[in-house]
């Protein structure tokens, strides 16, 4: 029984051009694109930029954002090639069973937890954040010991700092979305696209109005000095602070997952990734410019909600309901795709047979993986109640490099392999672009500090023990090498 066990791109092939069990294929570039954007803008820029300026950049954390768009890009060059070649559903996880064997894509497809499950939670968080300040405006207080969790402050009306309990919005919109996901929920490409077109409207709209209001004295330094220690300001902070929203990054993937679904993927599925990534790291950059400017990055440090302090500092108060309402409704549609998506990748792994059946037993009613979706409602709802933002943010960031990574090293074998797999899109210059992104990438990883490396390293212990105690016996792949 080998561990190194693959998925024969012959089967990928026949799964994809099986028109009777074949997803629609009816996305063109531009929803691709509206796909990619929508996933992508969300908790990290709205949220993480504040904390990444106030720990570890300060208004360099634009640079930061430019750092991780370029480890992105080379990772999502990797990508396009992979989602041509395979244009079905499985994004990651598929096109390491395809190239690295059953072991890895088991890796990866762990992995795949901190990025979906855990990000879910951190949004979730900022979301909680939102709804507290939206509620506020109508003079709608709920006790701080309900709105945060044991290790993260809240500041009272008073000054006066507080801890509180449990994080109780969090873990509502977590089983609230949970529940709508078990009973079924058609999203079609106009209802993403109208999303996507609320949340880029409260960027532009935040840095329109924001821009003659930024003082250039909280541009200044532009870099702060270091501390002392590795990744507090400098450059080494600009590096740490890059793999923290890194996090914001997330989502250009997701457009991967969609390949069964494009019309051309060959065409399509490069312009969506390449194309959402441009189109969100210019906005990135300039928001968070406008943001460092309105308000000194120091009074960001341990703030969830740092959009709504920076308008703060503009005559435009009332804006901030406006764009605090867009920001919720635009977190409820992140945390749908991360809990959507992870639910398919367990129900995906579970019809390989490296999970239990019942990640991929079906409701007769909704047609739904519900009995996964509960997993993960419990699982999410207790990051969501009692872990702080800064911990899960940066737990997301760590497991979706690690995936880049793995996937920029996939390309390599797979050139190496399998020379002649016809591949209509060509990653440019390899070797240089996946060794690159690897480079980069892992670069990121070492900036997170040693952690988030151990978080990292006891979450892939548990998931091997699971491997080795279950999938591997159960394997549908390892199955067919005994019967050979």
């Amino acid at each position: 029984m080998s561990l190194l066990a693959r998925k024969p791109l012959e089967v990928l092939t026949s799964e994809a051009s099986d028109s009777e069990h074949s997803l629609k294929r009816s996305l063109g570039p531009g929803s691709l694109v509206a796909l990619g954007i929508g996933a992508i803008i969300g908790a990290g820029l709205f949220s993480l930029t504040g904390i990444a300026a106030a720990n570890n950049a300060g208004p360099a954390v634009v640079l930061s954002f430019v750092l991780a768009a370029v480890g992105c890009a080379f990772a999502g060059m990797c990508y396009s090639e992979f989602a041509t070649m395979i244009p079905i559903a499985g994004s990651a996880y598929t096109y390491a069973y395809a190239t690295m064997g059953e072991l890895l894509a088991w890796i990866i497809g762990w992995d795949l937890v901190l990025e979906y499950a855990v990000g879910a939670a951190t949004v979730s968080i900022s979301w909680s954040s939102y709804v507290v300040k939206l509620l506020q405006y109508f003079n709608i207080n709920l006790p701080p010991s309900l709105i945060a969790s044991p290790w993260q402050p809240v500041h009272l009306a008073d000054g006066t700092e507080v801890y509180g309990l449990i994080n109780l919005p969090a873990v509502f919109i977590i089983c609230l979305i949970s529940i709508l996901l078990m009973i079924g929920i058609q999203e079609s490409a106009r209802v993403n696209s109208m999303i996507v077109v609320v949340k880029v409207a409260v960027v532009l709209v935040f840095i329109a109005a924001g821009w003659a209001f930024i003082n250039p004295a909280n541009h200044t330094p532009f870099i702060p000095p270091n501390t002392g220690t590795f990744g507090e300001f400098g450059y080494s902070g600009i590096v740490r602070a890059a793999g923290v929203i890194f996090f914001a990054y997330i989502g250009f993937d997701a457009v991967s997952t969609a390949a069964q679904e494009a019309k051309n993927p060959q065409k399509d599925m490069p312009i969506g990734i390449i194309g959402s990534l441009a189109v969100c790291t210019v906005l990135y950059v300039v928001f968070a410019y406008v943001m460092t400017g309105l308000e000194n990055y120091t009074h960001f440090k341990g703030n969830a909600a740092p959009v709504a302090l920076a308008i703060a500092a503009t005559p435009y108060q009332a804006l901030g309901v406006a764009v605090n309402f867009a920001i919720i409704c635009g977190y409820t549609s992140v945390i749908l795709v991360m809990l959507l998506g992870q639910s398919r990748v367990f129900y995906s792994m579970s019809r390989d047979r490296l999970l239990p059946p019942a990640f991929s037993a079906i409701h007769p009613k909704f047609r739904t993986p519900w009995r996964s979706n509960m997993v993960f409602m419990v699982f999410v709802s207790l990051f969501s109640a009692f872990v702080p933002i800064s911990v899960v943010g940066e737990m997301t960031s760590i497991g979706t490099l690690l995936a880049f990574v793995i996937v920029c090293i996939a390309v390599l074998i797979m050139r190496k392999t399998q020379p002649d797999v016809k591949r209509p899109f060509r990653t440019p210059w390899v070797p240089v672009v996946p060794v690159l992104g690897v480079l980069v990438n892992l670069g990121l990883m070492l900036g997170l500090g040693m952690d988030n490396w151990l978080r990292l390293v006891i979450w892939m212990a548990i998931g091997l023990c699971v491997y080795f105690g279950y999938s591997r016996k159960h394997s549908k792949i390892q199955a067919l090498q005994l019967k050979v």
